[in-house]
């Protein structure tokens, strides 16, 4: 359900002039993709001085307007990853079709990397795990058991596999302040929740998978095509719906003697901050539920709260919390992940 490549840092838009629009697009230059890719930044910094552009993306219902959603369907539909006026020429010529893209589809990014900075919460975990993943796209984070992890350290490199053996995918993260999880979990069960569940068998729906990711990250592209390949092979329940009004009955399904797990990634930014506080106060009354978060700085003001008192930022990457205590700061990608405690 995501998109934001550097932790969703920016908040989604809710005012509806040109002149928001346009401190949109320079911000997500600015914020999102200066330091990840050359090519978003400069498409973004020429949408936000072009007005012809900014009125057409005014006619589009506000969560359409996004940055990543806009350039994601031009570049699925062909612009190419040239320069602005590249683009510019290519979306007058071919607004029809992309506005019609946008509007049909999301920002779905799935990141099988972020297991990565996942497995140290749940290999703490006793048990069978029933893993329920919000915002699960097309269900790549729920196979944490299937993927094969290196973490690197001051102390060296550790490896660790599945209980079948090495994995056909593996998953690089840098580790900061924090031990090495030295096993991955047993999920008995597994499901997610999606208003819009994304069939990663679907040739159609996984390009367009590909498409969201920036045009730089090639090792991303990589990382998804053998995902989607391992996870194809025996796809996960994925469910539509809310979050509010799905989550528990679908927890009500987990089998018994198993612990569950709800968990999200980079979701709650894209909800509204009145029912984002109402999902984290039902998470925490669920003392049979384990509730870990992996979200942006400013998207659950209580952790980032702990984080500060700290003396510690985010500075773009997200906050990993346990049951609501933040236990680390994690790279957007699941690239890095740094201890708290």
């Amino acid at each position: 359900m995501e998109q934001s490549d550097k932790g969703d840092t920016m908040q989604p838009m809710t005012e509806l002039d040109a002149a928001s629009l346009r401190e949109y697009y320079r911000k997500f230059a600015l914020l999102e993709a200066a330091e990840s890719s050359p090519i978003y930044t400069q498409w973004a910094r020429g949408v936000a001085e072009d007005e012809v552009i900014i009125a057409r993306l005014l006619e589009l219902p506000t969560p359409k307007r996004q940055a990543n959603l806009l350039f994601a369907a031009a570049r699925h539909l062909g612009a190419g990853n040239g320069d602005y006026s590249s683009l510019r020429e290519w979306l007058l010529k071919n607004w029809r079709p992309t506005r019609e893209l946008m509007l049909a589809r999301s920002t779905q990014t799935n990141e099988a990397g972020r297991c990565a900075v996942l497995l140290p919460a749940l290999a703490q975990l006793s048990g069978p795990l029933s893993l329920i993943e919000v915002g699960a796209s097309a269900g790549l984070c729920l196979y944490p058991d299937r993927y094969s992890y290196t973490y690197r350290s001051e102390s060296g490199i550790t490896r660790c596999d599945p209980v079948t053996g090495p994995s056909s995918v593996t998953l690089d993260c840098e580790l900061r302040h924090a031990a090495p999880p030295t096993r991955v979990p047993e999920v008995a069960w597994r499901a997610g929740i999606d208003l819009n569940p994304i069939d990663i068998a679907d040739t159609d729906q996984q390009k367009w998978l590909q498409s969201l990711i920036w045009p730089e990250h090639d090792e991303r592209r990589a990382r998804l095509s053998a995902a989607a390949e391992l996870v194809a092979a025996d796809p996960p329940r994925l469910v539509p719906g809310d979050l509010l009004d799905t989550v528990e009955s679908l927890a009500a399904e987990a089998p018994a003697n198993t612990q569950t797990v709800v968990f999200h990634s980079a979701v709650l930014a894209y909800v509204e901050p009145a029912v984002r506080e109402r999902f984290a106060a039902l998470m925490r009354e669920r003392e049979d539920i384990v509730w870990i978060s992996n979200e942006g700085g400013g998207v659950l003001p209580d952790v980032l709260a702990q984080v500060s008192d700290l003396g510690v930022q985010p500075d773009g990457r997200f906050v990993l919390a346990v049951d609501g205590r933040a236990t680390a700061l994690t790279g957007p990608h699941g690239q890095s992940y740094e201890g708290l405690m």
